[in-house]
């Protein structure tokens, strides 16, 4: 059964989707259409308790990745390329081109950021860490000012200690 919640954010509303009690889409925006008859299942106040928590602790500079179980739909492509941006650091920033050096081939840097156009799971695959080479805020589905506030958001100095207590060992170069 697919179920939604929306909830408000400092970078606005986010629509929660889980399909079978599991979460399957963190998406930036309300739902295109209300209601039961929306894309996203029937609205539901109850399942969604523990990702709510975690996305107000990150969003209070308390927490600096998520620990939720996920079932994100996408190609094998794409989900590569997810499970790289969740290696990028908290606080951290890496390029499309680099991500595309990773999965192999630098000249895959587009086809990086049309499978980072495709992630459903906004915050918790941390795409608004994916800029261009030269650090310019780009394609984030939120919009540039969602991407660099939670840019912001990492470095401000009253999140120095996560960003020195959460670094993955398999975290993207900076």
């Amino acid at each position: 059964m697919l179920t939604h919640k929306i909830v408000t954010s400092p970078i606005g509303v986010l629509t929660l989707v889980a399909l079978d009690g599991v979460l399957s889409m963190v998406r930036l925006g309300p739902p295109a259409v209300a209601g039961a008859g929306t894309p996203y299942g029937i609205a539901a106040e109850d399942g969604f308790e523990d990702v709510e928590r975690q996305l107000t602790e990150y969003f209070e500079g308390r927490r600096c990745c998520f620990n939720v179980d996920t079932n994100p739909q996408g190609t094998e492509f794409q989900r590569r390329v997810w499970e790289q941006v969740s290696g990028i650091g908290y606080g951290r920033t890496a390029s499309y081109k680099q991500l595309a050096v990773l999965l192999g081939d630098a000249a895959k840097a587009r086809s990086v950021g049309a499978a980072l156009a495709h992630n459903p799971m906004n915050l918790v695959v941390p795409t608004h860490r994916v800029v261009g080479s030269r650090g310019a805020l780009t394609g984030y589905s939120g919009g540039v000012d969602a991407k660099r506030y939670l840019l912001e958001l990492e470095q401000a100095p009253q999140t120095e200690h996560l960003r020195r207590n959460c670094l993955r060992a398999d975290s993207v170069p900076a």
